[in-house]
């Protein structure tokens, strides 16, 4: 089966443009692209400098990059080599320069998400803070009335209950930086009730409370929700289920990483849908993209590190 054209939806890809447009307005980070040797990650770094998002540095060995350069007929004028041996390298060096101050944010390149992340979970030399890690999926589904923010689809395997706390509140954290003020979060599992048959329902049970005790702050939380009364007023009343989540929900956390990688996936590649993220949760947004991803997509990622980088310097300083 061919993956569906994007674009040809009137809406498609409108709302993350407007995130682009203005991550734009907030002005470029530095951003340490790790390992960028092949056609598809230094094209999206370098879309995303021509957009105004970034001031890449590229980190990784110098001729590799410079001659795949050549190969795709990219102009590296003006943009900063920082030259490691290998990949493995890159990636600790990049998390080097967020530690100096030198860059705000990290790209992954051609190399597996484990080799960008094994030196930013190192305990003491990496970009660790007292909430665990998780990617946000931003996607905008042509059908969809908003932008979905889908968590966790790409790290945390089967998130435990305190684990499954800050990939909520990452979540909402995102959303937020985005724009969303008071982010409407749905906790997924297969049915509406609970029921000790299915653990994630109790689960979303338990997020729902930390929620109203504080633990989880910034967004509204209903839960269990299955997908379709989580986006669908029709099919939330057809249940009767009342919630100022249910039919409206912006964040969709998901019980584990494969039924969340399936859910995107299957937006992205049936519904077209375009789709964005960021690993948030340490010390620096991290852009986890794919030699899938389109070159849109691709910037869209480095906007959402920018604005995200923004948002949560405002936070710190509580603005």
């Amino acid at each position: 089966m061919q993956r569906m054209t994007k674009g040809e939806h009137p809406s498609a890809s409108l709302r993350l443009q407007a995130l682009i447009d203005r991550a734009r307005e907030l002005g470029p980070i530095a951003m340490a692209v790790v390992h960028p040797v092949d056609e598809p990650s230094l094209s999206g770094a370098a879309d995303a400098a021509k957009a105004g998002l970034i001031k890449p540095l590229f980190v990784g060995p110098e001729d590799k990059i410079r001659r795949a350069a050549k190969d795709a007929q990219i102009d590296l004028a003006g943009i900063e080599i920082i030259s490691t041996p290998h990949s493995h390298a890159a990636a600790e060096r990049a998390v080097e320069l967020v530690r100096e101050g030198r860059a705000q944010s990290i790209m992954k390149g051609a190399l597996h998400t484990d080799g960008v992340l094994a030196p930013v979970v190192d305990k003491t030399k990496g970009l660790r803070t007292a909430r665990r890690m998780s990617h946000v999926f931003v996607l905008d589904a042509p059908q969809a009335e908003r932008l979905l923010f889908v968590s966790d689809a790409a790290i945390n395997i089967a998130p435990t209950l305190d684990e499954l706390k800050d990939i909520v509140q990452n979540a909402i954290d995102m959303a937020r930086a985005t724009g969303v003020e008071t982010p409407r979060v749905a906790i997924l599992s297969a049915v509406e009730t609970v029921t000790a048959k299915l653990p994630s329902t109790l689960n979303a049970a338990a997020l729902c409370k930390m929620a109203d005790r504080g633990q989880i702050t910034g967004g509204v939380l209903d839960g269990p929700l299955a997908f379709d009364n989580a986006i669908s007023k029709e099919a939330a009343e057809t249940k009767h289920i009342v919630s100022p989540v249910a039919g409206a929900a912006e964040v969709l956390i998901v019980p584990d990483l494969i039924s969340g990688n399936v859910l995107v996936k299957e937006l992205d590649y049936l519904a077209g849908a375009e789709a964005a993220g960021l690993v948030v949760g340490a010390r620096a947004p991290i852009a986890l993209t794919s030699r899938a991803d389109t070159p849109f997509e691709r910037v869209a990622s480095a906007a959402l590190a920018v604005l995200f980088h923004h948002w949560s310097g405002l936070a710190e300083r509580g603005a």
